[in-house]
């Protein structure tokens, strides 16, 4: 399956509007959930790999409108990894340590270390999202952010760290299901948050803001891909994908052993 297509050229602009939400690529339901499965096995012996080189890294995002999957996103990946050398970081209102500093502070230190996989559910992003809708910041200073993530992004490929983003991409409409799934749910009132509504009224500032950072911030060195997200197979079978491909290229090496193999037998250890 060919997901180039969902790849976000940079410098580009585009309406998310005009981009598909509920997408199966032709593929049965079926056929999507095999494919899932054996993705998921070739992206955990890639995985395996990247942890035991340990000299390369890889930083995946996971951007979107509340409800849009990113837990769930994240859960199925994480459940098809080891957990050796896999995290996942969350970032909420910046504590008062954090917003002491520079924005990138709290992400820098979050960025995975030589051998790990991390994934981020919402990132240094919600500083040109949340922030510009908001107002929070001036004009001139999300200007200048734009800047500082493409550097940052470009700072973290020079050591050895390759960045891939995922923005979900949901409709108004999906969303409001998904919020009436959760009333409807006592289990799931826990995720349910009343400010969220407060949100979806600015659905409408938030695709512009996503417009924006999007294609000011997609790079060769950390591409985002608008993933169609209301097909919740085919979302996972193009993450699975994407990152699978990611590594293959990053290709790296299990290190040579410090010893002789040969010499060890299972009679001279037993």
């Amino acid at each position: 399956m060919d997901f180039d297509q969902f790849r976000v050229a940079t410098p580009t602009s585009f309406e998310l509007a005009k981009l598909p939400t509920d997408y199966d690529g032709g593929v049965k339901d079926d056929d999507l959930k095999e494919l899932r499965e054996e993705l998921w096995l070739e992206l955990a012996e890639w995985q395996e790999r990247l942890y035991a080189e340990n000299k390369q890294s890889l930083l995946v995002v996971f951007q979107a409108m509340d409800a849009a999957g990113k837990d769930s996103s994240i859960g199925k990946l994480t459940s098809a990894l080891s957990a050796h050398g896999c995290h996942v970081k969350s970032f909420k209102k910046p504590s008062t340590l954090e917003a002491g500093h520079d924005f990138l502070w709290r992400i820098h230190a979050a960025a995975p270390k030589s051998g790990e996989m991390t994934m981020f559910n919402r990132s240094h992003y919600e500083d040109v999202l949340i922030v510009k809708v908001h107002q929070w910041a001036d004009a001139e200073t999300i200007e200048r952010r734009y800047d500082h993530i493409n550097n940052f992004e470009r700072l973290l490929a020079d050591r050895g760290t390759k960045v891939v983003k995922f923005m979900l991409n949901i409709s108004k409409d999906y969303q409001l299901e998904r919020f009436q799934r959760r009333l409807e749910n006592p289990d799931k009132h826990w995720k349910f948050n009343p400010g969220d509504l407060d949100e979806r009224a600015k659905w409408s500032d938030y695709m512009h803001a996503f417009e924006s950072a999007i294609g000011r911030c997609s790079s060769d060195e950390a591409p985002w891909y608008i993933v169609p997200a209301e097909n919740r197979k085919y979302r996972d079978v193009m993450i699975a994908s994407v990152l699978r491909d990611t590594l293959k290229a990053m290709d790296p090496q299990y290190p040579e052993p410090d010893f002789d193999p040969t010499v060890y037998t299972v009679d001279s250890i037993s």
